[in-house]
Parts: structure tokens; C-alpha cells; sequence
């Protein structure tokens, strides 16, 4: 099974895939989307024994269309399209709860990571607005401009 998420590092890497991973990189306004989405609730993850991190978006059941219009943007960086989570209730009956995808781990993405996450070598570090970002502000950020 090839791990598409995983880092060109795992020895589960699919050759193919290292080339297309190789020749990424972010946009204006893909780098926009994840600056804004880490200003709110957005999240990246460096995984155990991982170099890079991925990028995760998720929001509730009724917000697909917007996890669908941050998926087109971000399409070169994911794999796999927006699936649904699902959770357990107290009397163990599934439900739907959310709608998500997330994104490959990259070098460019490991970039921003170290701009908004400190301690303990940036793994599981705390979020923070990083100062040196207000260079990075504009409209798109905050979901003005959405064209």
C-alpha cells in the first residue's frame, strides 16, 4: 500500500510519486489559504520519525463547500479527495462529524510549521502568531478575494 501522506524519507514511498513531490510549490494564494487557515483553527502535524509536516483542513458537515474550494486550491498538494470523519457517541453509535483532507508532508509546508509552532524541536509544539507575518498578510488571508 503506498503511503501517500508520508514522507518521501518512508521506505513505503512510491518512486512515482517522488518527482511530482519534487517540482511542488506554493502559490500567492495557496500560501495565503494555509497562513489564514493557522490564523483560526487550521493545524499541521510533523509526524513520529517524519522530516516534513502535512497541512489538515477540517470543517463541520454543513461547511463542504468550503472544504471542497480549499481542497481545488490545494489539489497539488493532496492525493486523495475530502472524505468524512466520523465519531462514536456514548452508546458506541457511529456519526458523521466532519468533512477533511490533508496534505502531503513538504519541505515548503515544514517552512511555515517552524513560522507558527514552537518548542520541544517544533514537534507538538504550541501554536503562535509568529510577528514576522504580517509581511505575509493580504486579502486573501481573511477570505476576501476568493476569485
Amino acid at each position: 500500500m503506498v503511503n501517500t501522506v508520508g514522507s518521501c524519507e518512508n521506505k513505503h514511498w512510491h518512486k512515482k510519486w517522488i518527482p511530482i513531490k519534487k517540482a511542488l510549490s506554493l502559490d500567492l494564494r495557496q500560501k495565503a489559504l494555509i497562513i489564514g487557515s493557522l490564523l483560526g483553527d487550521g493545524t499541521m502535524r510533523l509526524g513520529k520519525n517524519a522530516r516534513n509536516v502535512n497541512f489538515k483542513v477540517e470543517h463541520g458537515l454543513m461547511q463542504k463547500d468550503y472544504v471542497d474550494w480549499k481542497y481545488l486550491i490545494l489539489k497539488p498538494f493532496v492525493f486523495t479527495e475530502p472524505k468524512i470523519s466520523y465519531r462514536y457517541n456514548e452508546n458506541c453509535i457511529r456519526y458523521a462529524k466532519s468533512w477533511w483532507f490533508r496534505t502531503i508532508r513538504h519541505p515548503i509546508l515544514t517552512q511555515i510549521y517552524r513560522k507558527f509552532y514552537k518548542g520541544e524541536k517544533y514537534r507538538n509544539g504550541k501554536k503562535i502568531i509568529p510577528q514576522e507575518i504580517e509581511g505575509e498578510i493580504n486579502p486573501f488571508v481573511f477570505g476576501v478575494g476568493n476569485g
